[in-house]
């Protein structure tokens, strides 16, 4: 009866692991770029059943047999395994603003900070005070050359995650000499967005504020080239992957789950005091 107790301790503990990712996946329903996590768990390892009363082995003539044949298994509980990202692209939704970036495909932008390189798929950026391209946070978003410095309304991205802009640019931003707001006769390449991939990237960890840092599971970040590289759309953000009915529709399974073994610590805990109190009197 005490491993019942443990089993339904560890299964309450386990729905509430459970419910407590459910919970941040709903409150980041409208965080751009935020991708769903799950909680994945394992089982502990399973007791085999045998009948106790053809307790012995025999010997016939193709060898031997036991006659404590298997009569089930009996589980010892769950534990927490890890807690698995899914990746899967959110939809773009249209902003209308020239700083804002989403990526079609698989990818990621990176983006400087004072602690080294993140990456993210939140691509809602603006214009800096020192005119460079950041995040709300205030980190500059990288191109292939370093951070990218622009002008409200002087530059273009386009598919391939090339800054376009209509101004002179000999080397810094001290440097760039505006043109006619809609003077695109001559466009010059300022850079290209800094996009990566990872070997296994379902080994990027969180940091907050959506961005993710590399581990020694998921490998080096190694920039796109060709046709690998997602397709760029200025002027539209990743939406959140999140589902709110699906999430919601699991929370309900959680939270029925989370009953189901706390009455059977219950029911264990009354069998257990019926035995001490009725039976051992006997």
């Amino acid at each position: 009866m005490i491993r019942g107790w443990y089993t339904g301790a560890s299964g309450m503990m386990a729905q509430q692991t459970r419910l407590d990712t459910i919970a941040n996946n709903l409150a980041n329903v409208d965080t751009d770029g935020y991708k769903r996590d799950v909680a994945v768990h394992k089982a502990f390892a399973q007791l085999l059943l045998r009948r106790t009363d053809d307790d012995g082995v025999f010997l016939h003539a193709f060898g031997s047999a036991d006659y404590a044949p298997m009569i089930g298994k009996l589980g010892t509980g769950v534990e927490n395994n890890e807690l698995f990202t899914e990746l899967e692209q959110g939809a773009l939704k249209g902003t209308e603003s020239d700083f804002d970036v989403a990526l079609d495909g698989k990818g990621w932008m990176c983006i400087q900070t004072p602690y080294g390189e993140r990456y993210t798929r939140n691509g809602s950026f603006i214009l800096g005070k020192e005119g460079y391209l950041e995040t709300k946070e205030g980190y500059p978003v990288l191109g292939e050359h370093g951070p990218i410095y622009v002008k409200a309304n002087n530059f273009q991205i386009d598919k391939d995650g090339k800054v376009w802009i209509n101004a002179e640019y000999m080397g810094g931003p001290d440097e760039l000499v505006g043109r006619e707001a809609n003077d695109w006769s001559q466009p010059m390449l300022l850079d290209t967005l800094k996009i990566v991939d990872f070997e296994l990237d379902r080994f990027l960890s969180k940091q907050g504020s959506s961005f993710w840092k590399e581990t020694d599971l998921s490998g080096p970040a190694q920039i796109m080239k060709g046709e690998g590289r997602p397709t760029v759309h200025q002027g539209f953000v990743e939406a959140s992957n999140v589902n709110p009915i699906t999430e919601m529709v699991r929370m309900i399974e959680v939270n029925r789950a989370y009953e189901a073994n706390q009455k059977s610590i219950q029911t264990e805990d009354a069998s257990l005091g019926k035995l001490i109190n009725e039976v051992a009197k006997l």
